[in-house]
Order: structure tokens, then sequence, then C-alpha cells
């Protein structure tokens, strides 16, 4: 009698507090693609009105690029909310709970290269970190050319943020792979998706400032919004230098304060929140001021009040925290 009083009373649990339902499987095709990449396409600086020859903004590199289910075919382009699927690469999306495979192939017949995708905040087993050390790691840090494989990522609670993906295989140093870089973007569980979603990664290429492998106004993204409507900027910086992000007219919290300007260094990612209240054409850059110079600065563009409707102000939203 005491063994069936203990089984119902299980029952009765288990029927009062049903299991938290379980994260997504999220799947991503990603080849590593060899391509000839532009970084002043329009050939010209309008503040400056310098002009380049391709010769000098034209380069052959490598870049991660999105495909459809088992490499179908090449999805498209996402160039104008800073989602190029080439520089930076495709961005990858998850929730905290969330299982995502991300299935890598190796496609660069052109350099012949080995290639991999090493990912920050997600949690994962060794075999799914890709960074290459010599006498240890498996295929699947250094995979060759034509091969597949997949890394299997956990968001875990406390994974909400923005982050880096990057190559870490023994070619991570060639001057031909450093465009093999890409963003992150986990959100909390019951976190709200903002209307707008930007995203500026700093980077150097040629000797260019760039803002998602583009310099200078006209080939860095143009980002858009409304009036009421809620903007999330992901900021981020690869390469070798520090920047310092600056957002004209507007301002945002972070540390407890209000502030329009906050570094980034190499690897270093974070977000922040905005409700629009002031239309006009806005820049937004870097503020060191070479850098500035050599081409890291691109438009903001807000339009009127949007039939949502809103009170305007900026939204209190700690960078990295839903």
């Amino acid at each position: 009698m005491k063994r069936v009083t203990l089984a119902l009373g299980v029952l009765v649990s288990l029927a009062l507090f049903p299991a938290a339902a379980q994260g997504a499987n999220i799947h991503y095709w990603i080849g590593a693609v060899p391509t000839e990449w532009n970084v002043v396409p329009s050939g010209r600086d309008p503040i400056t009105g310098n002009t380049f020859l391709p010769t000098q903004t034209t380069m052959n590199t490598v870049v991660y690029k999105r495909f459809t289910r088992n490499f179908a075919r090449p999805m498209p382009n996402r160039y104008w909310v800073g989602d190029n699927d080439g520089v930076p690469g495709p961005t990858i999306r998850a929730r905290e709970g969330d299982t995502v495979l991300v299935h890598f192939k190796n496609m660069d017949t052109t350099f012949g290269m080995p290639h991999s995708m090493h990912f920050h905040g997600f949690r994962y087993d060794f075999r799914s970190d890709g960074a290459f050390v010599p006498g240890v790691t498996g295929v699947e840090a250094n995979v060759p050319v034509g091969r597949t494989v997949t890394y299997r990522l956990r968001a875990v609670r406390g994974s909400a943020g923005v982050w880096p993906y990057h190559t870490h295989a023994s070619s991570m140093h060639m001057p031909e792979t450093r465009t093999l870089y890409g963003m992150i973007v986990i959100r909390g569980k019951n976190e709200r998706k903002p209307v707008r979603e930007n995203i500026v990664v700093f980077s150097e290429h040629l000797g260019f400032q760039t803002i998602n492998g583009r310099a200078f106004i006209g080939n860095t993204p143009t980002f858009r919004s409304r009036v009421g409507e809620r903007v999330q900027w992901n900021v981020m910086a690869i390469g070798d230098s520090h920047h310092t992000y600056h957002l004209h007219g507007h301002r945002w919290r972070f540390a407890n304060q209000n502030i329009d300007t906050r570094n980034v260094g190499p690897a270093e990612s974070w977000k922040f929140r905005i409700t629009e209240d002031e239309p006009g054409t806005w820049l937004y850059h870097c503020h060191v001021d070479f850098h500035m110079d050599a081409g890291m600065v691109g438009l903001y563009q807000v339009a009127g009040r949007s039939a949502r409707g809103s009170s305007g102000g900026f939204e209190s939203v700690l960078a990295g925290r839903p």
C-alpha cells in the first residue's frame, strides 16, 4: 500500500508540475567559400572626395556563406541590415535553451586551405571547439577542402548576448582568411525581439578601416528605422585594433550612466537598445580619428513616427543583457 501511495504521489506531482519545455534544435549550413571582395565598391569617399582604383580596394579571400539544407543552394544576402553572408558571415541566432547544429563545409577550392569555425558564447564539448591544437584536435578544428563537419552548440542559461565566431584552423593567420568571421545573437528565453536590429563589425582590410567589410559612406551599411521603434545595435570588433563606437544624436544606458561612445576591442562584443525618438540622418562611426578617415563611418536614417506609435525616449538596457 505504501508503494502505491508513493506512485500516486509521483503521478500527481507530474500532473501539477509538467516538465519545462525544451529549447529548439536549430540547423545552419555554412560553407567557407572563396570570393573576390571589394572593400570600396563605389570607388569613392564622398566626405573627402578621394577616389580609389579597383586594384586598390579588391582582394581574393575566403568568406562564410549560408546555404539551404544540405548545401543545396546559397541563401540570399542581407546586406541592408549588416548581415552580408560574406563579410561578416551569416548571423547565427538562438535563444537560451536551444541547441544549434552548424554543418560546416570547406569549399575553398581556390586556396586549398583548411578552415574551421570557433564559437564564443555557447557551451559545447571539446570536439566542437573548432580550434586547431597540433597533435590534439581532430578534423573539426582543421577541416580539409571538400569535407563537412557538424558543430553542436548549446545556448545555456547565461549565454544571452552578442558574440563572435571565426576561423581557428591552422591557416587562421593567413591574409586570405582574415575575412572569416561573423556574429552570434542569443536572446534570453523570454526576451522580446526588437523591431530593428543593426549589426556593426569593425575590422581592417587592405589598409582600410571597415564596417562589415566595407569602407566609407555609401559602402558601409545604411541602417534605417522610424520614430517609436525599438532598435537594437550589436557591436563587435575583429582584428588587431581597438575601436570606439559612437552614434550621433543618441544615448544609451551602460554601467549606471548614459553614454554615447563605448570602446570595443578584438573579439569583444556588446549590444544596446534604444526606443527611437528623433528623425534625421545620423552618423555612426569609430571615434578614433584616423579610423574614421580611413573608412570606418556609416549612416543611420530615422524617419517619422510609425503607425505603431511610441512615447519615445531611450531604453535602459545594459550591454549583453535582455
